[in-house]
């Protein structure tokens, strides 16, 4: 049948019309194709090229140097020795279980130490450098990078290692650096991106930690360049980081290993204060430890034998320790009694061995009494009724008041861990805390140091220095921080009576110079170094009336742990005061026996600036301290010190 003509050109116009259509979008797709190609190929250009190098290049954080830390006269107590380690990056690993077999299966790596890395690496972003083995050995560094293909994701490094080159001497000042943990992470705001590096090494205690900040340094960053097995080809830049700063310490690192040496054999505490500056020279607590030990993680073994020692090495008794003060207290009785005109120097109060107060004895440690005794002679021959009296008239509010203004119960600013406060108490301090009112028995106990009284080595060196000079010391630690001289505080007067200072002053004299004198046995015979001082001997329990009735027992037959402590505190020169120095030794028994010696010994030292003419030292003594001072020198030499030759 033919197509009528006219249906036929309709037909023709239709399939016209839809393959324009069917064109025109093909060409418009063609050229949306053609202009996303090209907005690729050369408008994103750059950004693909990026985008592609960062396939081929890592950027990795370098860890800055960490400052070192130096005694005042330069002497290094802490640096950075190279070290050489194996770090692995778990993107450029892939199956890091294979890896950390292969890398095994060449060094000496323990189960406890892959799976330790391996946790790190999974719990970290993929990019993180995790440590897996540290300080090894040239030889294992040789064997990694030979056997590189086979070990993708492994870089052998040279990086740098805390050491601690004195050992102990400086361990509860300095303190030591560890890895971080997740611990330390908790307790930080913000932290550095460098602390996100497993097994980071930080200030863990004392002047490392606290100081973390300024000693750790800025992080530098570097681009190396890595192959399709993630092998580090090359390094193409670096952006070196800002070191850590220096610190110089006000510490004198001859002296204070001299004071480590001779507290050596006791569980005791020292400190050495220069009375103008406030400079500390000496702050040292024996035993002692080895911070090499911690740096890398401290084995069980060795922190078992240091948290079982009876003398408690980890604990720093020059700042944490409280004691009661004893008779080093007295000198704060007497000056509060003078400051508030309740006595004079002068006057007499009669000791017959005891003092009656509401009903109850309080005994002088001389059971005969002593008789009249005035502001010399009770302070020098140490006459407890003298200041039971004195408690009775100024009374406590006084008393605290005064120990706050010469150091008692306050806690310094100083970059050190755990600095107590320790106390001077009063009634409102008892009802808080013990529930219970003051009464009149608790001041006569505080009177000689005793009861709820409470003091450090540091505390006792602070008041000494500020008795010795009437102004308000303040204790310093750092000296410098790069370079910078930090400042010293001024020491303001304290407003006391001098008539008063000078009578303090002379019956510490006298109790050190003076043959009935309690200290007489350790002065220093040198004229123009002669010391002023004040033993003191606290109690560690009291002494029931059972026990006094068939005799007091003596200290030296009671288990070590109740003994008395033993504590001494002096300054010298006595004309023109240089030191003040503070000696605790625990359960050491007298302080006149035990305390005195060592500190007459570490002040001659301090004022020599090194071992002193045996002339100083009484003629009877001479003898032992020769053999003494041989002993502590070869104590002291470098070969002797633990850490000294560590890696």
């Amino acid at each position: 049948m033919r197509r009528n003509p006219k249906d036929s050109a309709d037909s023709s116009r239709r399939i016209t019309r839809r393959g324009l259509v069917l064109g025109g979008a093909q060409l418009a797709f063609m050229g949306i194709l053609g202009l996303r190609m090209r907005y690729m190929q050369v408008e994103q250009a750059d950004q693909f090229r990026v985008l592609a190098e960062e396939n081929r290049i890592s950027i990795r954080l370098i860890a800055p140097a960490r400052g070192q830390i130096y005694d005042r006269n330069g002497a290094t107590i802490a640096e950075n020795q190279p070290s050489y380690r194996i770090i692995m990056v778990r993107e450029d690993a892939g199956d890091i279980d294979l890896v950390m077999r292969r890398l095994a299966a060449l060094i000496d790596l323990g189960e406890d130490d892959q799976q330790r890395a391996l946790k790190e690496m999974r719990d970290s972003r993929g990019d993180t450098q995790v440590t897996v083995a540290d300080r090894v050995s040239w030889e294992d560094i040789s064997k990694v990078a030979i056997n590189a293909p086979a070990l993708p994701g492994v870089t052998p490094e040279v990086g740098l290692s805390r050491a601690y080159p004195m050992g102990p001497d400086f361990a509860h000042v300095v303190g030591y650096v560890g890895p971080i943990s997740d611990y330390d992470l908790a307790r930080i705001e913000n932290p550095d991106h460098l602390l996100r590096i497993p097994r980071f090494q930080i200030g863990k205690v004392g002047l490392e930690s606290r100081m973390e900040e300024v000693l750790r340094g800025k992080a530098g960053t570097k681009r190396v360049e890595v192959n399709a097995a993630g092998r580090v080809m090359r390094e193409l830049d670096r952006q070196e980081g800002k070191a850590g700063a220096n610190i110089q310490l006000t510490v004198d690192n001859a002296l204070q290993s001299y004071v480590q040496a001779r507290l050596a054999g006791e569980s005791a505490a020292a400190v050495v204060m220069d009375c103008a500056t406030g400079d500390l020279l000496s702050i040292a607590s024996a035993p002692s430890f080895d911070p090499n030990l911690f740096v890398r993680g401290i084995s069980v073994a060795d922190y078992s034998e240091l948290t079982e020692n009876t003398y408690r090495p980890l604990a720093n008794k020059s700042v944490q320790g409280l004691y009661p003060p004893g008779s080093t207290y007295k000198m704060v009785t007497v000056l509060a009694a003078l400051d508030a005109g309740v006595i004079t120097p002068e006057e007499t109060v009669w000791c017959p061995g005891h003092l009656e107060v509401s009903g109850r004895r309080f005994h002088c440690w001389k059971r005969a009494g002593h008789g009249h005794m005035n502001l010399e002679t009770a302070l020098r021959e140490s006459c407890d009724v003298y200041y039971y009296d004195l408690a009775l008239k100024v009374g406590i509010d006084a008393m605290s008041a005064m120990a706050e203004k010469l150091g008692i119960g306050v806690r310094f600013d100083l970059p050190m861990s755990a600095v107590a406060r320790g106390r001077a108490p009063t009634r409102d301090w008892k009802r808080e805390n013990v529930g219970q009112d003051w009464v009149v028995g608790d001041t006569v106990n505080a009177s000689i140091g005793q009861g709820f009284v409470l003091t450090s080595p540091l505390h006792l060196a602070v008041m000494t220095a500020r008795l010795a000079v009437g102004r308000k010391v303040e204790p310093r630690l750092i000296r410098s921080i790069d370079g910078i001289e930090q400042p010293v505080i001024a020491a303001e007067p304290l407003g006391f009576n001098e008539n008063h200072m000078r009578a303090i002053r002379r019956a510490m004299f006298e109790a050190t110079n003076n043959r009935r004198g309690t200290a007489y046995g350790s002065r220093i015979i040198t004229d123009g170094y002669r010391m002023a001082g004040k033993t003191g001997t606290s109690q560690v329990r009291n002494i029931t009336a059972a026990e006094r009735a068939r005799g007091v027992i003596r200290n030296e037959d009671l288990p070590w742990e109740r003994r008395d402590h033993a504590l001494f505190v002096n300054y010298a020169p006595y004309d023109d005061p240089r030191v003040a120095v503070a000696v605790v030794v625990e359960h050491g028994g007298g302080g006149s026996a035990v305390a005195a010696p060592v500190a007459r010994d570490i002040t001659l030292q301090a004022l020599y600036k090194g071992d002193p003419p045996l002339d100083a030292y009484p003629e009877g003594d001479r003898a032992r301290i020769q053999a003494l001072q041989e002993r502590l020198r070869r104590e002291r030499a470098p070969s002797a010190r633990p850490g000294q030759d560590r890696a």
